[in-house]
């Protein structure tokens, strides 16, 4: 349990962090005089999500998620580095792996699209999205997908609840049209740059770039897209764009969209097709 308060602690430490940030970058803007990048009510609206986000997520660690990891890395390979700095780094690099495969899992399967779209459904981009999560993601289990890899490998769970909130803490200053290309740095790791063109809605950015910390997973498998390629960018869903600032319908309407359609149709391949596959099979 002190792993956890400690994680907590960490968390608690980095949103008085991005708070700062967030409030600092909406007045550089204001003293720029771009009034576009923030709304006071939809900034409003994704700290709140962030907020409910963060507080179940550290309920689910505590309560189950630690647990679950030990379990499951009773049956793993119990890695035990010789060398620290070495096993940090590849542990650092496993994390960041799985969640490009965690990533990608939610863009392609509706089940964890439902609770993931709540993130991409802003039509902003500022240090404020990225914290509009859905608090429902540790709910929907798909952190099994991001956890239970390392888990098997053997790696000690408090260095992966670290390495995961810095993974996470990392991706927050990823949330910004503050800054463009940055040379040499850019080829190996993400940023705003490449990141702002996976929120984009335009075919050419749609399921791109999803890495979190390092970008070389896209290189590597086929699903990168330089800003070049992609061409102007417009934020938002291509679909069923929220037209409600409401924290819980931000969280829950496409979870109640996807159960609809389930009834519908009566098809339970909806849950695990990719999320516009509804209107390709039962589209007119």
């Amino acid at each position: 349990m002190s792993d956890v308060l400690h994680a907590i602690g960490f968390i608690l430490s980095f949103g008085v962090l991005f708070m700062a940030i967030i409030i600092a970058e909406y007045f550089y803007w204001r003293k720029k005089g771009n009034t576009n990048v923030y709304n006071l009510k939809e900034s409003a609206a994704n700290i709140t999500t962030g907020f409910l986000y963060k507080m179940f997520d550290g309920i689910a660690i505590a309560l189950f998620i630690q647990f679950f990891y030990d379990y499951v890395r009773g049956f793993g390979f119990q890695y035990s580095p010789n060398n620290l700095a070495i096993g940090i780094v590849l542990m650092f690099l496993a994390a960041d792996f799985f969640f490009y495969w965690f990533h990608f899992t939610m863009h392609k399967v509706r089940w964890f699209w439902a609770v993931h779209v709540t993130h991409h459904s802003s039509t902003r981009m500022n240090f404020s999205t990225a914290l509009r999560q859905n608090f429902l993601l540790d709910l929907n289990f798909g952190w099994v997908l991001w956890w239970v890899p390392l888990a098997i490998i053997g790696f000690d769970k408090t260095w992966v609840i670290i390495a995961i909130e810095i993974n996470l803490a990392y991706q927050f200053f990823l949330h910004t049209e503050l800054t463009n290309r940055i040379k040499g740095f850019d080829f190996f790791f993400n940023t705003p740059l490449h990141h702002r063109t996976h929120h984009g809605s335009n075919p050419d950015q749609i399921d791109t770039n999803f890495g979190g910390t390092l970008i070389i997973w896209d290189r590597i498998f086929g699903t990168f897209k330089s800003s070049k390629e992609a061409g102007e960018i417009q934020y938002g869903l291509t679909s069923r764009q929220p037209e409600t600032l409401n924290p819980l319908r931000l969280n829950l309407d496409e979870l109640f969209a996807m159960a609809k359609d389930v009834w519908t149709y009566k098809d339970l391949r909806i849950l695990i097709k990719h999320p516009g596959w509804v209107d390709e099979e039962y589209g007119e």
